[in-house]
């Protein structure tokens, strides 16, 4: 069985701790799915917040 990568793990954690100021716990307590979709989420409000006329440089999730 292949787990989920460590590396996207932090990636994902960094950027929503970043942003909403969630604990490690709150955040590492969280399934995958519901990880990625406040990334996703947050990614969408700076989006909207930039008026899409310049690339966001932590929307790191919706380009994957």
């Amino acid at each position: 069985m292949v787990g989920y990568p460590a590396e996207r793990i932090y990636e994902e954690a960094g950027f929503i701790a970043y942003y909403f100021h969630w604990s490690h716990d709150e955040i590492m307590n969280m399934e995958h799915r519901e990880r990625r979709k406040w990334c996703e989420e947050i990614s969408r409000i700076n989006r909207i917040q930039n008026d899409d006329k310049k690339e966001n440089p932590f929307d790191v999730f919706s380009k994957r």
